[in-house]
This record gives C-alpha cells, structure tokens and sequence, in this order.
C-alpha cells in the first residue's frame, strides 16, 4: 500500500502521511516528490497535500500523487478532527507555543463546570479570525510577513466555520486536553484563544494531533520516515 508503483504515478494514489513536528506541510510535499523524482528518474510529477498542518502539529496529512491530486480540494472541504492540548492562563503572539507569552493572566483558576459549559458553547456556525501569524494573504502578504515586521494593526477578515464539536477529554492545571471536530478553514489556534477570551482569560496551543480528516483516520497513516525507508530503498 505504501510502496510508490510506476502504476500508482498513471492512476493516482492517496497516501495517509503522519506528520512529524516541526515539518510544514510543504517541506513534506517536497520531500516526497524529491524521493519519487530519484526513484523513478522522473521530473514531472505530481504531489500536494489535502489540508495544511502547522509546522508543530502532527498527525494526519494526505497526499495526492500524480492524476489523485484532482481530489485533494474536495479533501480539503472535509472535516477534520484533532487532538490537543491548550495551556491557561496566558497568550503568545501566534496563539500556540511558536512564540513566547506576551501577556500572563494572574487569576484562579476556573472551575471544571465553567470549562466544560464554555467548551460547549464554543460549538456551532460562527465568524473566526485567522491568527495574525498565518499564512492566509491580505493584499498579497501573508499575514506572518507583516507579524515578523511588527505590523499589528492588519484589516484581518474573519471565516465562516463551524465547530462540530470542542470537548475537553483531560484537566491538569494549568493544561486542558480537548478534542475538536471543525470545518475547513477553522484554525484551533484561534480556537483556544477565543476560548480563553470566553473565559476572561489566555489560553495558547501547546500540541496539537490530526486524528481525522473525512474518510481518512490516522490508525491507517504511515510514519514518513517509515516511507522514505520503502521508498527510498526500492
């Protein structure tokens, strides 16, 4: 299944990737058509990814090799599910662990009912701002790009989501597990900011697991250093 054919290049194949932390997307994209490139003394192929996991997430990422990458875009309007963890009682620039925190809050920390009932409430339709470290564009420029040179003030436009479910599995002060199924285009970052917000309160990622992705569910997702290992060696 995991082992690239010269029949996979002419029909098409998905392939379940678990991403490793601190590999963007596309440096797993590229590293996977530089191996098939060397393996089948080829230039033209083809490879892209069916939804966008942050550098320091890990998980589920699908990849769509020669004619399967038609169906990556209708992969990317799948649902997604994840599994974090958020630490409260602080905020970092980029709403996870990528920076340090900027504000700390110095309040008690909420009771378990409060957190599940705010937890609940964060499910549903709504109007979601992108973090301002991201790679969605405003006026050509990735919204990072003005982040890194100090531009704070930025006419960020929100994202119709939805939040299918936001449940906290696990509760050990000051860190708080969830699970959270979303729509495209939902980032959880901003997701367990507003949390915290909701709270009167910081909450930043820490980690950050895709379990899920449409039909497709990590348990059938190989390692890619495990792949490169098939792939490579074949």
């Amino acid at each position: 299944m995991f082992e690239v054919t010269g029949k996979n290049l002419r029909e098409g194949l998905l392939l379940p990737i678990d991403k490793p932390s601190g590999w963007t997307s596309f440096d797993v994209v590229n590293k996977i058509r530089i191996t098939l490139r060397k393996k089948f003394n080829r230039k033209n192929i083809k490879v892209g990814h069916g939804g966008t996991l942050d550098p320091l997430a890990t998980g589920l990422l699908i990849i769509g090799i020669g004619p399967a990458t038609k169906q990556l875009s209708s992969i990317q309007a799948d649902r997604k599910t994840y599994e974090g963890t958020l630490f409260f009682g602080a905020e970092t620039p980029s709403y996870d662990a990528e920076t340090e925190p900027h504000k700390i809050y110095d309040k008690p920390f909420p009771p378990r009912t409060l957190l599940y009932k705010t937890a609940k409430s964060m499910e549903g339709e709504q109007e979601q701002f992108p973090p301002l470290y991201s790679a969605v564009k405003v006026h050509g420029k990735k919204l990072y790009e003005y982040a890194r040179q100090g531009e704070q003030k930025i006419n960020i436009k929100p994202r119709h989501i939805i939040i299918y479910r936001f449940e906290i599995t696990r509760i050990t002060p000051p860190y708080i597990d969830f699970m959270a199924e979303v729509s495209k285009g939902t980032y959880i970052r901003s997701l367990v900011h507003d949390f915290g917000k909701k709270l009167d309160n910081g909450a930043y990622l820490t980690a950050l697991r895709r379990i899920r992705s449409g039909n497709f569910d990590i348990k059938d997702a190989i390692e890619l250093k495990e792949w490169l290992k098939i792939n490579e060696k074949s």
